[in-house]
């Protein structure tokens, strides 16, 4: 019986490509990429400011599903889909939100897909990128763990 790789060793096997390239293939220029690391950025305000005046694509969203007892949900089907419709020629790309929710409320799943459908560095994805979401749940913590008995904590 043939042996099946894990999502961990498809995940670690993965060539990564320089954000540059990936930039360019998409018709972002390098001066407008704000690297974090070499292969993830984000992009500039002032590239998505020039975007208004063009021509609007075709928008898919993947909002909700009953994801698989494997985990496999709105990431494996939201990468698969970009994949399969750049194999068929279209110029496609994924943004993904709010990634990782799941095991904050105790859930399986950590957002980075499964099998070949799935975002790499899966550590990074998990860890949530460049903290921002990270950030806001870290202030949103703190607040809550703050009340009326601890006034020192707000500052009062």
């Amino acid at each position: 019986m043939a042996k099946f790789k894990t999502d961990i060793e498809i995940a670690r096997a993965a060539k990564k490509r320089p954000i540059q390239e990936i930039g360019k293939k998409l018709g972002i220029p390098e001066k407008d990429l704000v690297p974090y690391g070499h292969d993830k950025a984000k992009v500039s305000q002032a590239f998505i400011a020039k975007q208004k005046k063009k021509k609007d694509g075709k928008l898919i969203l993947v909002t909700a599903i009953n994801p698989t007892p494997a985990g496999e949900g709105k990431t494996t089907t939201t990468v698969g889909l970009g994949d399969g419709l750049n194999a068929i020629g279209k110029k496609a790309m994924i943004c993904i939100r709010e990634a990782s929710l799941g095991p904050c409320f105790g859930m399986k799943g950590g957002a980075a897909g499964g099998g070949y459908a799935q975002v790499v560095p899966m550590e990074d994805m998990n860890l949530h990128f460049t903290g921002d979401f990270h950030a806001i749940t870290s202030a949103h913590n703190l607040l809550s763990a703050s009340d009326d008995r601890q006034p020192h904590l707000l500052g009062q």
